[in-house]
């Protein structure tokens, strides 16, 4: 089934990754240099353009932020958990419970910019891959390896068993997540603002463990308390000797 991409970004990162494989775009006539821009872009890897008027775009966003422009692209791609490479130095990204389309293609975007090999989420109580969710990552998810689970927990397990340590993050972790050593295979568990890792997910992970806060608040937004975290394991890793 096709899917809508909305916004300039995420179509522009669509066009680079699929080309001539999207169905079209349709871009707003009369929008100036910057989709002038992208027109060309397009039309130089064989994508169709259709060029049609701002309240065209407007009712085919049904709401959502197009900025004069919208693809129509090929399914996501879903990886199965058991078809993912795990090699000496693989990094996941697993959400459970977050809701929000905005933390989840923010998360997406630090784990295709900080080289996750996979993100990883459950199918139940989670946002779902919506063009909301899309343009969040700014295009990054057209990038990502996606791994939709029937439940995390037991994902989880089949990953330890074959290397993985999966740490959740949480605000009472009873370890800091930099006296970790997280320079062999690992997942990196987020969970929900407002109720965290769910007990059965920590239960599954090796570690608990919590981001070194200083000042008066206690926890950090989802997708931002994943980039740090992503960001530690690359740090251990480019120190390495």
């Amino acid at each position: 089934m096709a899917r809508a991409i909305l916004g300039l970004q995420p179509v522009r990162e669509a066009i680079r990754v699929h080309g001539a494989e999207l169905e079209r775009i349709f871009v707003q006539q009369n929008g100036g240099p910057t989709l002038e821009g992208l027109i060309r872009f397009a039309e130089g890897r064989g994508v169709t353009v259709e060029l049609v008027a701002r309240g065209d775009l407007d009712r085919r966003a049904a709401g959502g932020r197009h900025q004069g422009a919208i693809a129509i692209a090929p399914e996501l791609r879903l990886v199965p958990l058991e078809s993912l490479e795990i090699g000496p130095t693989a990094l996941f990204v697993a959400l459970d419970g977050v809701m929000d389309p905005q933390n989840f293609g923010a998360v997406i975007r630090s784990a295709v910019a900080l080289g996750a090999t996979a993100v990883i989420w459950p199918e139940h109580s989670s946002a779902p891959l919506s063009p909301s969710t899309f343009r969040a990552s700014a295009g990054a998810i057209e990038h990502a390896a996606l791994c939709r689970v029937p439940a995390l927990a037991e994902a989880l397990t089949a990953l330890a068993a074959r290397g993985v340590t999966a740490v959740a993050l949480d605000a009472q972790g009873t370890v800091e997540l930099g006296s970790l050593d997280l320079r062999g295979p690992v997942v990196v568990v987020i969970g929900a603002e407002d109720k965290g890792v769910r007990r059965p997910v920590r239960a599954a992970c090796q570690h608990t463990a919590r981001l070194p806060m200083s000042g008066p608040i206690g926890s950090l937004n989802a997708s931002v308390a994943g980039a740090i975290a992503l960001y530690e394991v690359v740090r251990q890793r480019r120190a390495t000797p």
